[in-house]
């Protein structure tokens, strides 16, 4: 198995890559046009963006300059706080494709839970995807109780929920619920933004494989079928962290990565957290 063949398949049918590229903070197009062709060219299918990064208009400009072929392609991105309610969400989800240059994504998120908008937001999701404007529909940072609130009106529940999740913020309540309802984990911040590589056990076991701590974290989410979305704009980097499909960790080795878990929370995005507490 490499990353090419590596799919998850969603609740509704659709393959997803288990392997993704988060596209947070790229910015520039020069700059965003090499990391998409550097990630192709190392077997990267998924492409996460969002209307908050500011960079789908440089996500569509890159894939078009690049002419990558659509099928081959599995496109995130995600609604924005000021663009929820069910009017404003197709509005935005449509001017997110004019920017991203396609008729559709394959995987449209929520990007925050918020109290306002909680329910029309959904209900636009599913006409969205009622007309073929996004193949998938889920979330991102629904915790279960969003999640449980959600399914008490939804006509059909997210197939993906993105959040947070590294060693340090090891989720497990969170995955075993998604798991219990057919809704892929996705973790954003799969790394914890570099927090988690310093450590000793992380050091320890990527010697013994000859690999690098990084590579062992994105092989303790792949072990745990959990989708992940590493990012970086280093061409070295990037091949590296595709580089995760040639060794196996030990059922001892996922226990003592699992151990380091202290709920510490390393990569919020600091310009939604302040909106995310005040309406929800």
């Amino acid at each position: 198995m490499n990353i090419r063949e590596n799919y998850l398949t969603l609740a509704d049918g659709q393959q997803m890559p288990q392997e993704g590229f988060g596209l947070y903070k790229v910015d520039g197009q020069e700059t965003m046009t090499a990391a998409i062709q550097h990630a192709y060219a190392d077997g990267y299918r998924l492409f996460d963006t969002a209307q908050l990064y500011g960079n789908e208009a440089a996500v569509g400009t890159a894939l078009k300059q690049l002419a990558l072929p659509r099928d081959e392609l599995f496109v995130t991105t995600k609604v924005a706080e000021e663009n929820q309610g069910y009017d404003r969400t197709i509005a935005s989800v449509k001017d997110s494709l004019q920017k991203l240059q396609l008729d559709y994504v394959n995987l449209l998120l929520v990007h925050w839970p918020i109290e306002h908008a909680f329910f029309e937001t959904w209900r636009a999701f599913e006409d969205l995807k009622k007309a073929g404007l996004t193949r998938s529909i889920g979330v991102s940072n629904f915790e279960m109780i969003h999640l449980q609130y959600l399914a008490t009106q939804a006509h059909e529940l997210p197939v993906v929920d993105q959040v947070e999740l590294h060693p340090l913020l090891t989720q497990k309540p969170l995955l075993k619920f998604n798991r219990d309802h057919q809704i892929v984990t996705q973790a954003w911040s799969p790394l914890g933004r570099g927090a988690v590589l310093s450590q000793d056990v992380l050091k320890q076991i990527a010697d013994q494989h000859h690999k690098s701590p990084a590579q062992v974290i994105l092989r303790w989410h792949l072990q745990n079928g959990v989708s992940f979305i590493p990012k970086s704009v280093h061409e070295a980097r990037i091949a590296q962290n595709a580089d995760i499909y040639d060794f196996t960790l030990s059922a001892g080795e996922m226990a003592r990565i699992d151990a380091l878990n202290n709920y510490q929370r390393t990569g919020r995005e600091p310009e939604l957290v302040y909106e995310y507490n005040r309406q929800y």
